[in-house]
């Protein structure tokens, strides 16, 4: 559970579900928690033997920041917040250390193709007095690091930019295949040859090539291994562990291979995801943009008439699938100028709708006008690019099994051997309550769980409550521990001494009520997100599923306990009759909690969903700034 964790949901369920949605406005929050926790209605665990709580239970989450202290009536505990994003300055190479290099240890690799001379190196060194090379400060630092233990050149085969330069500045020129930016990696190539002469001028143009070139393509390489913008310093809701690239080892290899397309591009992913989403960019930088424009706010009922009707219906024959041609191809042909929404095109209406994720009521409204037509060509090429910059912050293999939750799309898979074994609806957190960006490892599987309650719920939500009502918490099946884990009744502490700091942890014990509902499947994390079943089924039939607190709700969590566990859901089933228990995940599988609204699925055919959480739109601000920062230098 996230930070501001999942509500505990005692009574009645289907009302309590419409207020999480929409939120309660404040004159009424004590009406809305009265009916969220209920009136001091216990209510019983299900059948199995429940063992007695532990007696040292301390909450497991990490509560996140508090404002205020205790006693304040006003305290709160709020989420992880978004932040303006400043790019590093770059700064000037100070190539002053290079003329003290010493000679080198061995020669260049004699089996490729010589570089120039150490002698021609370093009498070229003085052609750098004067030359104003800005680069980022890591990057600065490898280049002097480098060139001082190795005082030769990579890039110049005598008085000549080699065929190895020529490979790296091709690729390097092919940066927007990746959704890079190309001005960030060019590179002002001397011509071929020299006069004579000029020797001097020649040698001095060499060397500062060969530090741009050097500068640049560790630029390049860092950016395909990791991305141009460090995620975690945009926002709290992202975490992601450092992907360290060693400069000097990049530089020491390219010095001695001739296969320099290779191994730049072998710094990008690696995984059939990046591969589809960088086809999906070429194919549509090279499209036309659709001529067919349709009403974004169309709103079409069986019987009615629109003149969008049409274009809708020719938007839905370019995309058919063979089922789809078989089934409703004849009708599509037959009706393709009717303005009127003839009862026999519901069905096709209905297929579309369920085929982008819908419920499929045969209603045309601006949902589906999006699936078919929302989306621009320039919208689609933006969120490839986005696509492509967040799956550098992954691991370059995602690894096989693994769980794939992507919030955007309200969805989570377990894939396995490149097969999507199981694919299930999730509810992920409401924009105010933003479910994290991040990738960890499946340890555990909970049945009938306890639910912890977050420090955020207890100060923000059940503290008003408590103040009044100090043995509510008793009567409603949650249980309170102090410090050291002692059991005490909830109607014997002062509630009201706390503000944003409670010394106490709370749980709600296990009952066809609980928040977490059957089972959960946890990956610890300082989030404290993890996935679990959920009482409130209501919320799957819904188009839009940000709705949680932060954690992400499945609607088959038998399935996904199965499959993680490497076993049957019967199996499940009959664990789930003998009452709370828990099982460790023996497998290494990792589980992305992710955050793309273009994804391909795996037969690599890239689907768009709609930015829930605005994140798109902050990324691209933090690419903006440091795009600023690089261009004049660039």
């Amino acid at each position: 559970m996230k930070l501001l964790g999942n509500k505990a949901t005692v009574l009645p369920f289907a009302v309590a579900a419409a207020m999480l949605a929409f939120g309660a406005p404040k004159a009424e929050a004590q009406g809305f928690f009265d009916m969220l926790f209920g009136g001091g209605v216990k209510h019983a665990p299900p059948k199995g033997n429940f063992p007695p709580p532990p007696s040292k239970y301390k909450p497991k989450p990490k509560a996140p920041a508090a404002s205020g202290g205790g006693g304040g009536g006003g305290a709160q505990i709020s989420g992880p917040s978004y932040y303006t994003y400043k790019s590093d300055p770059l700064v000037r190479v100070d190539f002053s250390a290079l003329s003290a290099a010493p000679e080198p240890a061995t020669p260049q690799d004699a089996a490729f193709e010589p570089a120039a001379t150490g002698a021609a190196f370093r009498e070229a060194i003085a052609g750098l007095d004067g030359y104003d090379l800005y680069a980022e400060k890591d990057i600065a630092k490898a280049l002097i690091a480098y060139y001082s233990a190795n005082p030769d050149f990579i890039w110049v085969t005598g008085t000549s930019p080699s065929s190895r330069a020529q490979d790296a500045v091709r690729v390097l020129g092919e940066a927007a295949s990746y959704g890079l930016t190309p001005a960030d990696y060019t590179v002002e190539v001397p011509a071929a040859g020299t006069s004579a002469g000029n020797v001097d001028e020649r040698l001095k143009e060499l060397v500062r090539f060969e530090m741009a070139l050097s500068a640049r393509v560790l630029r390049y390489a860092r950016d395909a291994q990791s991305g141009r913008v460090d995620p975690n310093r945009m926002t709290g809701y992202y975490d992601f562990p450092p992907k360290p690239l060693d400069m000097e080892g990049v530089l020491k290899t390219l010095a001695h291979t001739q296969q320099v397309r290779t191994y730049l591009e072998s710094r990008h992913p690696q995984n059939s995801e990046y591969q589809a989403l960088r086809v999906e960019l070429e194919a549509l930088q090279a499209s036309a943009e659709d001529e067919i424009a349709i009403d974004p706010n169309l709103l079409l009922k069986p019987g009615q008439t629109s003149p969008e009707l049409p274009k809708l219906l020719t938007k839905i024959a370019r995309n058919l699938d063979d089922e789809m041609g078989g089934a409703y191809g004849e009708v599509l042909a037959r009706l393709a100028t009717s303005e009127v929404y003839d009862p026999e095109l519901v069905p096709v209406i209905k297929a579309v709708q369920k085929r982008a994720g819908m419920k499929g009521d045969g209603v045309i409204g601006p949902r589906t006008v999006a699936s078919l037509a929302g989306t621009s060509k320039a919208d689609k090429i933006q969120k490839v690019r986005v696509a492509l910059e967040e799956l550098r912050w992954l691991p370059s293999d995602l690894g096989s099994p693994r769980v794939f939750i992507n919030q955007p799309a309200f969805a989570a898979s377990y894939i396995d051997d490149g097969e999507e074994k199981l694919k299930t609806r999730a509810v992920v957190g409401r924009p105010t309550n933003q479910t994290a960006f991040f990738y960890d490892q499946i340890e555990q599987v909970d049945f009938h769980p306890y639910w912890g309650v977050p420090q955020s719920i207890l100060v923000n939500e059940m503290l008003p409550r408590l103040r009044r009502d100090p043995g509510y918490l008793d009567r409603a099946g949650y249980e309170v521990v102090n410090a050291r884990g002692k059991r005490i009744p909830s109607s014997s502490v002062n509630w009201g001494a706390y503000g944003a700091k409670i010394p106490y942890g709370v749980r709600q014990l296990p009952s066809e009520a609980n928040a977490l509902g059957e089972l959960k499947i946890l990956f610890p994390n300082k989030h404290a997100i993890y996935m679990h079943d959920t009482p409130q089924k209501s919320f799957f039939q819904r188009d839009m599923r940000a709705l949680s607190h932060g954690c992400v709700r499945l609607q088959d969590p038998r399935g996904m306990a199965a499959a993680v566990l490497g076993t049957s859901v019967d199996y499940i089933e009959d664990k789930l009759k003998h009452g709370h228990s828990t099982e460790d995940v023996t497998r290494k599988i990792p589980v992305y909690v992710a955050y793309f609204t273009a994804w391909p699925d795996l037969s690599g055919k890239v689907e768009y969903f709609n930015d829930v959480y605005g994140r798109d739109t902050r990324l691209q601000q933090a690419l903006d700034s440091t795009e600023a920062v690089r261009s004049p230098a660039s």
